[in-house]
């Protein structure tokens, strides 16, 4: 997407530790997040081989914490 604030990376190592949410464990399509030097990495559980969304740890904690609070 062009003009997205969120960084669009190649997909990273797959030994990379992607961290699944236990909600979505069963349900097979869901997203996936990495950690990596300070980066958030953000997948398709369904295409582990495409680009990966990046945002940075404080990025992320705000994205987390809108979640929680209903805000997105």
């Amino acid at each position: 997407m062009s003009g997205s604030p969120w960084p669009v990376e190649r997909p990273l190592p797959h030994e990379s530790h992607w961290y699944k949410s236990s909600y979505s464990a069963d349900q097979g399509e869901c997203v996936e997040v990495a950690w990596r030097s300070g980066v958030r990495a953000v997948r398709d559980s369904t295409r582990v081989d495409e680009p990966v969304l990046t945002c940075s740890a404080d990025e992320w904690s705000v994205f987390v914490t809108g979640v929680r609070w209903g805000d997105l």
